[in-house]
């Protein structure tokens, strides 16, 4: 990586390991979903439970059985309404907001079972150890299961990225959706975003209040049912267009 972004480091670890007695900060997990009822099971079973307090599953106007059976996995199941995935994840954190303690640490991942949760200790490591405040798991670095990412996707990611690093002079692989951050460092972000925009916003605007990120690599699979996003030319390119106009408005 260039000497000249020193914000933004990227790791290779095999898996990492946590140290005895790291696990006593509070983590707490945001998962928005959207007609996931064949996914959600999986994906909560996978979460290493001693390492997490709450699973916040954000029920993002699901038609199906998402809800029933996030709660049955033992997930809070919060009520977001409005569809869009910024909307999700701003409703899972103000019911964050409302516990009597706050976390030290939010981990975001889709409920798709795209994301390995079961990876989760090597995203939160680096802030656990103190050492950063925004932990990034990219998809570009880590082993990807063939046909997981479209190439619109693929080639989006690697745009943003380089729009990232030229005008904010950070450097990422990815805007992946698994990722963890120090609580007090997100509520300072002072996310808006409500859709498409959400991951894209909270990368920019790290970059912009300097906060310490890294990037692990983790493992990505064919997600269980139909993408909503790339899986149409429409999302495509909503999502596209969104994700662009996020990076140029920050600036």
């Amino acid at each position: 990586m260039s000497s000249a972004l020193p914000f933004c480091t990227q790791i290779y670890p095999t898996f990492a390991r946590l140290e005895h007695g790291l696990t006593q900060m509070i983590i707490d997990v945001v998962i928005p979903a959207y007609n996931e009822e064949e996914s959600i099971p999986f994906v909560l079973a996978d979460i290493p439970k001693q390492l997490v307090r709450h699973v916040f599953v954000c029920n993002n106007a699901s038609t199906d059985e998402t809800a029933d059976r996030a709660r049955k996995g033992g997930a809070i199941v919060v009520d977001a309404p409005t569809p869009g995935y910024g909307n999700a994840c701003l409703q899972g954190l103000a019911s964050i907001a409302e516990m009597e303690q706050s976390p030290d640490i939010v981990v975001f991942l889709d409920g798709d079972y795209s994301d390995h949760p079961e990876e989760m200790p090597q995203i939160v490591e680096p802030i656990l150890n103190g050492t950063h405040d925004l932990v990034i798991g990219s998809r570009a670095l880590g082993p990807m299961e063939a046909g997981a990412m479209q190439p619109q996707q693929i080639f989006g990611n690697w745009l943003a990225t380089n729009l990232i690093r030229l005008f904010y002079r950070y450097s990422f692989t990815d805007l992946g959706p698994f990722r963890a951050i120090r609580y007090e460092a997100l509520l300072a972000l002072d996310m808006r975003d409500r859709d498409f925009g959400w991951t894209v916003e909270m990368q920019v605007k790290a970059a912009k209040h300097k906060l310490r990120c890294m990037e692990v690599p983790v493992t990505y699979r064919k997600r269980i049912g139909v993408s909503k996003v790339s899986g149409t030319i429409r999302g495509t390119i909503l999502a596209g267009h969104k994700i662009l106009w996020t990076i140029f408005k920050l600036l």
